[in-house]
């Protein structure tokens, strides 16, 4: 099976790509293009997973990550990293030949482009890091290399939706602690006590409020397509002991 490259068209023109499992090496429950490090899958199937997903996105690039840990921090690159990885949750770069990736298995990936000062940035935004700022301290810190917030387009990829997302009541507490208008992110869920959280729709109204010129959000969930997509909720809910993780890439030319 090829590779999916699922691209948005807030972005069109900038080499970029939000993966799902599609294509790939790996088999058994990471079956696909897993490229998560932190899964127990085979150390060679990530690598040429890693390799194949940045050939499908920008050839020739360098794939510059970071040690995922749900915060807001953000890391401005120039080059690939020489060592390990640093721990935070976004990077931006301006330097071309290099592509930012971010991973998840349910949480939000973001990607950002500013065409005209040619400068891009990729967050993950699970909802500590959303709720944490990761995608206005991205923005940030894109501005700090000569973007403008009013022509920065961001689009949201594959996340885990409303409908899958059933969270606590002391989860929407937090949130409504945050922001009492959060509450038009919840509806009751199927439980007593329980809600929907819609994730996508925080992450793209902190954007908006955050004077982002143009946001898409893409509407898949992760949850429910396991045909196309990883899931960590959905391996915990079967009691499976690994789950793969899926990237989205954004670079420059």
């Amino acid at each position: 099976m090829s590779i999916e490259v699922i691209r948005a068209a807030a972005l069109d023109g900038v080499s970029h790509g939000f993966l799902g499992r599609r294509g790939g090496v790996s088999t058994g429950i990471h079956a696909g293009l897993n490229v998560g490090t932190g899964s127990s899958d085979e150390r060679d199937a990530i690598a040429r997973n890693r390799a194949l997903a940045a050939t499908a996105v920008l050839p020739g690039a360098a794939l510059v990550t970071v040690h995922q840990v749900h915060s807001p921090d953000v890391v401005t690159v120039d080059a690939p990293f020489p060592g390990d990885r640093p721990k935070a949750d976004a990077l931006v770069t301006r330097t071309p030949g290099l592509l930012l990736g971010i991973l998840t298995a349910d949480c939000a990936p973001v990607l950002f482009a500013d065409r005209e000062a040619g400068v891009v940035g990729a967050a993950h935004a699970g909802w500590k890091g959303a709720i944490g700022g990761v995608t206005d301290a991205t923005i940030a810190a894109m501005e700090a290399l000569g973007a403008d917030r009013t022509r920065i387009a961001a689009a949201i990829g594959p996340c885990i939706a409303r409908a899958s997302y059933e969270v606590d009541a002391g989860f929407t507490d937090r949130f409504g602690a945050e922001n009492p208008e959060n509450e038009r992110f919840f509806t009751d869920g199927r439980r007593e006590g329980h809600f929907q959280f819609d994730l996508e729709g925080y992450v793209a109204a902190r954007l908006a409020v955050a004077g982002i010129g143009r946001v898409e959000t893409l509407g898949l969930d992760t949850y429910a397509d396991e045909d196309r997509f990883f899931s960590f909720r959905r391996a915990t809910h079967r009691g499976e002991l690994d789950y793969g993780r899926q990237i989205s890439l954004i670079g420059l030319i």
